[in-house]
């Protein structure tokens, strides 16, 4: 496993005013680039992702071929390896962290692509969930840069309902005695427990249980599905790390910003970006219907709903054939 890249920012100023000191992405980047410079693949990372699990999206027989493109795989802010609560400055450190926004993302990013790798065109930003709101951002933010997008099981704008469904992982988090308004000493293991256990119910659709088909991806029973939910929360994450995306997940709106100022529709008008938009009909947060009404005021638009039991987690690789296959076919299209 190759090493991964460090871009360092130095201090950056964010959407809320407040400062990110000593700021810095880690990234990774698969193929080369061409000398026309117009090979160049993002692949921003989810909410539980990093540049490791996007290695699922990637291969030599996928749409996503490092034999062709070039692709950066950049982790979010808060994701415990690019500036998190548990890795900030001493000052900024655990529940001290100022609070990001996708925008503030996407601006770091762009100075990543821009003054480090040296590119000046996007063929292609795409990715599942979070890392599909990266790519609306990506578009609204800087239109004359990026040539196409295809968000998965993602939205321009975070819903009421998925806030109040985030509220509710939050809540069983914050429960926990060791949390500590976040100013704890040992990680809240009991909270982190529950958050990955009321996260499983969201995660697959209702048919996705009834049908049982946790069996065909290596679960006895629910049991083991919710041990594993809670314990690989519980092993592998930090608790305000977790909540520092959440909140990053909420606030969720490529008009709040300087250059929208709250205007949602000029915000998806200004995408000029030819754009296939990816929900998949059982995800019981990313809701279909949010991208149906995206689709109305989006330019160069084609919403492709796929079916699938295994609700948002359709996304993720190895779960359900079918969205694999119908996602590399799109993306293929639009990188022809």
């Amino acid at each position: 496993m190759k090493k991964h890249k460090e871009f360092n920012l130095g201090n950056v100023k964010l959407l809320s005013g407040k400062t990110l000191k000593s700021a810095k992405l880690i990234y990774q980047t698969y193929g080369k680039l061409n000398k026309y410079g117009s090979n160049v693949i993002i692949l921003p990372t989810f909410y539980t992702g990093n540049h490791i699990r996007n290695e699922g999206f990637i291969g030599k027989n996928r749409a996503l071929n490092p034999n062709k493109y070039f692709i950066i795989s950049i982790n979010m802010f808060g994701n415990s390896l690019s500036t998190s609560p548990s890795n900030a400055s001493k000052s900024q450190h655990g529940n001290k962290f100022p609070e990001v926004t996708l925008w503030d993302n996407i601006y770091c990013q762009h100075k990543l692509i821009t003054e480090e790798l040296k590119i000046q065109k996007i063929a292609l930003v795409t990715g599942w969930s979070m890392a599909g709101c990266q790519s609306y951002q990506w578009a609204a933010q800087y239109p004359d840069m990026v040539k196409a997008i295809l968000p998965f099981c993602a939205s321009s704008k975070t819903s009421i309902h998925n806030h109040v469904f985030l509220e509710g992982v939050k809540a069983a988090l914050t429960a926990d005695k060791n949390w500590k308004n976040g100013k704890y000493t040992k990680q809240p293991v009991e909270g982190l427990k529950a958050f990955g256990r009321v996260y499983a119910g969201w995660a697959f659709s209702q048919n996705f249980y009834r049908e049982k088909l946790y069996k065909k991806i290596g679960y006895k029973n629910v049991k083991n599905l919710l041990d594993d939910w809670a314990n690989d929360h519980a092993e592998n994450w930090d608790a305000n790390d977790l909540l520092s995306k959440l909140k990053t997940w909420q606030l969720n709106n490529i008009s709040s910003n300087p250059l929208y100022k709250g205007n949602y529709i000029k915000s998806l008008k200004s995408i000029k970006a030819k754009t296939i938009l990816m929900p998949c009909d059982e995800d019981l947060y990313f809701r279909t219907e949010d991208n149906i009404f995206e689709k109305k005021f989006i330019k160069r638009v084609s919403l492709r709903p796929v079916s699938s039991a295994y609700g948002h987690c359709a996304a993720n690789p190895g779960n359900d054939r079918n969205f694999e296959k119908k996602l590399d076919k799109n993306i293929r299209e639009l990188l022809d």
